[in-house]
């Protein structure tokens, strides 16, 4: 719809038709989900717009329960088939714009066929219906779709499980970041199952893959979706080996009359290949450009970046970029930084830790990807970084960004312009230790120091870790000369501080990245992705 209405307003004469296999065009299919919990209560709030009204509006002949079934592309027509009459008819065309979407995935398994799934309205009618007289409902999934869910079902009363075959929630996030995700599910009474797949789905249960059996009235399959292309194939169209229809950066196809636009489309990555990116905000803006391109102001797609944002049990999980996880895959060579700031000031009421990740080229400071879960405050760092990487900011240039400041909003050192500095100290020269590497220093003889307080210490600590608090640090450094050592304090604010007086003394210090917390949570996470661990 947003190629149609835009190539209304650039072309009044032409004649517009949209075909649609369901029963809406234009509904807010990312709301759906709230829907189902009732935090939006009425369906109808959902449907954007009509056909009747795109016609009275736009003058669009908008054809709903109508099936493209084949496409011509040398005599340019599409055959249409009435789903409600059977009837066909060839549609000529001189431009012909594809937003099949991406349907489901629907993993095979006996009983699958009882599974629900989440892609419209009919299905959003579909849970709710199912959800009327549940107690218990699985989800299959633990991606946006399947997190979203979880919590509105658990809002309405059911009993929820997530099952999630690899090791953590929220593929898009690294898997330190994503641990408070599965800690606040299993703190609000959601049961969560890492590592775990289903194996069948039964009359009233679900048996997951190690034989266990869990009651489920209710299973909603939410284990990612695909391209919806066959059309495309079947036409001719140049598809990757991911289904997804090749494009240009005009959203033309490897047909001149064709261009194709949303889900089903290989977008280009900044800073990687071609790669199916399945966001709303993407769809409508290359919906736009086609519509540019056909009325000849063609405007070139930027690369996507992948900014997203999640809201689940009172945490906001926010990305754009790469992974820590994909680019080590890669062999690629990175830093990484992590901070634990506060929301805004502290001193000003209500103030909340976020937790932000930023990953870095180490040869160029180009900034590849960055992470930010918390209460509040991390969709709003997420998208300064995201802005930072489309105008080809620095990883140092963060530290110089003005952005707005008072107390309740934020600090006079932003949360962004710390990451700044701590990269900026990175790139002068100091040390810095991830905490999955940690183990691996340990071995090769670094020792660790935490330079906490006592307190701290006693209340949990890293095993082998000597305690030297960083109050008392300079009258215990000459006895560290020489040594390898690597501290940590809470955060990695007093690690810094720690580690630049003890280079003075002649010890070669590395800071813990994110201090105990970041260890903590990363430490974790590993463990909690082992299955059948006992609690």
């Amino acid at each position: 719809m947003s190629a149609a209405t835009r190539l209304r307003r650039l072309d009044e004469r032409a004649r517009i038709i949209v075909l649609e296999r369901g029963a809406d065009v234009s509904f807010a299919n990312c709301g759906l989900p709230y829907h189902v919990g009732g935090v939006i209560e009425q369906r109808e709030a959902l449907v954007l717009q009509t056909p009747a009204a795109l016609g009275a509006r736009f003058g669009l002949d908008v054809r709903v329960r109508t099936e493209a079934i084949a496409i011509d592309t040398a005599a340019r027509t599409v055959t249409a088939r009435d789903l409600a009459t059977g009837e066909e008819e060839r549609i000529a065309y001189d431009a012909l714009v594809l937003s099949p979407g991406a349907s489901p995935k629907r993993p095979d398994l006996p009983g699958a066929e009882r599974g629900l799934v989440l892609r419209d309205l009919a299905d959003t009618d579909a849970i709710i219906e199912a959800a009327r007289d549940a107690r218990t409902a699985v989800i299959a999934g633990g991606g946006y779709i399947g997190l979203e869910l979880a919590e509105n079902l658990h809002a309405a009363g059911l009993a929820v499980t997530i099952v999630q075959s690899g090791p953590q929630l929220l593929g898009s996030l690294d898997i330190e970041m994503a641990h408070p995700l599965a800690q606040r599910a299993r703190e609000r009474g959601l049961d969560v199952r890492l590592s775990q797949r289903l194996a069948a789905i039964e009359p009233t249960e679900v048996v997951l893959a190690d034989g266990e059996r869990l009651p489920a009235d209710l299973v909603v399959l939410a284990v990612g979706v695909e391209p919806e292309s066959a059309l495309a194939v079947a036409a001719g169209l140049a598809v990757d080996a991911r289904g997804g229809i090749v494009v240009d950066a005009f959203q033309r196809t490897s047909d001149p009359a064709v261009w194709a636009v949303g889900d089903a489309v290989a977008k280009p990555v900044l800073d990687g290949e071609d790669a199916l990116v399945p966001l709303a905000g993407l769809a409508n803006r290359h919906g736009r450009l086609a519509a540019d391109a056909i009325a000849g102001v063609a405007h070139p797609a930027a690369p996507a970046l992948g900014t997203a944002v999640i809201g689940f049990l009172g945490l906001t999980a926010a990305t754009v970029g790469r992974t820590e996880r994909a680019l080590r895959a890669e062999g690629r060579a990175i830093r990484v930084i992590h901070t634990h700031p506060m929301d805004h000031a502290g001193y000003y009421p209500g103030a909340t830790m976020l937790s932000l990740k930023l990953i870095l080229d180490a040869e160029t400071d180009a900034i590849l990807g960055a992470q930010a879960v918390g209460e509040n405050g991390a969709e709003k760092r997420i998208d300064v970084i995201a802005t930072a990487m489309a105008g080809g900011i620095t990883g140092r240039g963060l530290a110089d960004l003005e952005l707005a400041y008072a107390p309740q909003y934020g600090s006079a050192k932003d949360p962004i312009n710390l990451l700044g500095y701590v990269d900026d100290n990175l790139l002068d020269g100091e040390l810095s230790v991830q905490w999955h590497e940690l183990e691996r220093r340990r071995a090769e003889g670094w020792r660790i120091v935490d330079v906490r307080t006592a307190a701290e210490h006693e209340a949990g600590s890293i095993e082998g870790a000597e305690l030297m608090p960083l109050d008392e640090l300079r009258t215990r450094a000459e006895r560290l000369r020489g040594e390898r050592v690597i501290v940590h304090c809470k955060v990695g604010q007093r690690g810094h501080t720690a580690t630049r007086l003890l280079q003075q003394y002649g010890v070669i210090a590395a800071n813990l990245d994110g201090g105990w917390l970041t260890w903590q949570a990363g430490r974790a996470a590993t463990a909690d992705a082992v299955p059948n661990k006992e609690d």
